[in-house]
């Protein structure tokens, strides 16, 4: 066993130095440990990689902004390590770092298993607010939830040490990362690119699974053409903690089946693992389910030869206002409000709030103030909203209004305080 940091991406390896290379990605939340009950079954044929996220486990704390970059760390790491194949099973966002790397480093992959994973993890809403919960409350709200996110009702009440260890998890993650890691889970979408996961997939799920189901993974089957399901009775979220027998066999005999099937393995000097004895791969069949494809960004050139701005703000405006309120301003539009709804788009989003000059803290504060200056508090509230979501923490935004009192009038801030005061308590406050 060694257990080392590269960069910033801490890792831990397990097995026989000679033996090909699994790696074991981990959930949100959690560290390499949610791995241990596999580990002495897995070593015995091939030498496990367990990492760490950033900012998780004592790892150095390095926000890292998208799921795409998290695996090109993850690459970095294992070509310092010269492994250039490799086995990959990973858990939730690490089922999406997975699944990056199948897309775009094939040739590094061998075989692929999603444990608990989904195209998209919810919406975009979700994963942004829990990031407002989390920079105002601290991860104690995280922490005290998340055995109800991750284990069935009877395994929590049965193994309180169990439980204990993974509030702790939570508790000992750097905020700064934790946050970042749901902002990339709320950019995360390639449910139009499944088709192209070409390699032999595995996915597994808790058949009690409330995060991310059976009907997630049921997507992600009928989405990739070589893939198989497996339902795990009796288990939640992080099913290789809660059913690790049964994880462990079905890791083992898919990576064994699966594995000697790609004839390429052997050309790195990586040695096949040998044909799994007994019982052939168990599954559940799954259910047609079609795969959603979300609009893709192709502008359309204007009269003045740029690219039209339209695309590009629809997807800042609901970046920062959230998916639900532009969803219902966009539900509202009629033939008479359509060319303004547009328009917003266009020019305040696709011109404005993509320019590089300010970062979007700053643009919100700017936002605010001109807000209060002009009594627009109906646009205020969801502005409030919109900068909490953009990194404003409640405290800044006090600061913000105490300034506009003086420069725009106390009556004026006043009521801002007020509009202000309502829209944090409701987006701050922990659900119980």
């Amino acid at each position: 066993m060694s257990a080392k940091n590269i960069g910033t991406l801490q890792y831990r390896f397990d097995g026989p130095e000679d033996a090909p290379v699994l790696v074991l990605g981990p959930s949100l939340g959690t560290t390499w440990h949610m791995w241990d009950r596999q580990t002495p079954e897995l070593t015995r044929t091939w030498r496990v990689l367990r990492f760490d996220l950033p900012g998780h486990g004592g790892a150095p704390a390095h926000p890292v902004p998208s799921v795409a970059a998290m695996a090109e760390l993850l690459l970095e790491t294992l070509d310092e390590l010269g492994v250039q194949r490799f086995g990959y099973a990973g858990c939730s966002i690490g089922g999406a770092i997975g699944m990056e790397l199948a897309l775009r480093r094939p040739e590094r992959v061998a075989s692929l298993a999603l444990v608990a994973a989904s195209p998209r993890f919810g919406t975009a809403d979700e994963f942004r607010q829990r990031g407002v919960i989390v920079r105002t409350n601290g991860l104690d709200p995280m922490a005290r939830s998340a055995p109800e996110r991750w284990f069935t009702h009877g395994f929590a009440a049965a193994q309180p040490a169990i439980v204990e260890w993974a509030v702790q998890m939570v508790r000992t993650t750097d905020p700064g990362c934790y946050i970042a890691a749901c902002e990339a889970l709320a950019s995360f979408d390639i449910r139009a690119e499944l088709g192209s996961i070409g390699l032999p997939t595995l996915v597994l799920v808790g058949a009690e699974d409330r995060i991310t189901g059976p009907a997630d993974a049921r997507t992600l089957v009928a989405g990739i053409p070589d893939a198989r399901l497996a339902l795990v009775p009796g288990a939640s979220h992080l099913a290789p903690v809660e059913q690790p027998a049964a994880v462990t066999d079905l890791l083992v005999r898919h990576f064994s089946s699966s594995w000697q099937d790609m004839s390429s393995s052997t050309s790195t000097g990586i040695p096949v693992p040998p044909a799994a004895t007994g019982r052939p791969l168990s599954v559940t069949p799954a259910g047609p389910v079609a795969a959603i494809a979300p609009p893709s960004f192709q502008p359309d050139a204007t009269s003045t030869g740029r690219p039209d701005p339209y695309d590009a703000g629809m997807k800042v405006r609901r970046e920062v206002l959230g998916d639900a309120h532009v969803d219902r301003a966009e539900a509202a539009a009629d033939a008479f409000t359509e060319d303004f709804q547009q328009l917003i788009t266009r020019y305040a989003w696709g011109e404005i709030w993509t320019r590089d000059g300010l970062d979007r803290r700053t643009r919100s504060a700017v936002t605010l103030t001109a807000l209060v200056a002009g009594g627009h508090l109906d646009e205020l509230a969801f502005h409030v909203r919109a900068a909490l979501r953009n990194g404003l923490t409640p405290a800044e935004i006090k600061e913000v209004l105490l300034q506009t009192s003086i420069y725009c009038g106390v009556p004026a801030a006043n009521s801002a305080f007020k509009v202000a005061q309502s829209v944090i308590q409701q987006e701050t406050t922990p659900e119980t």
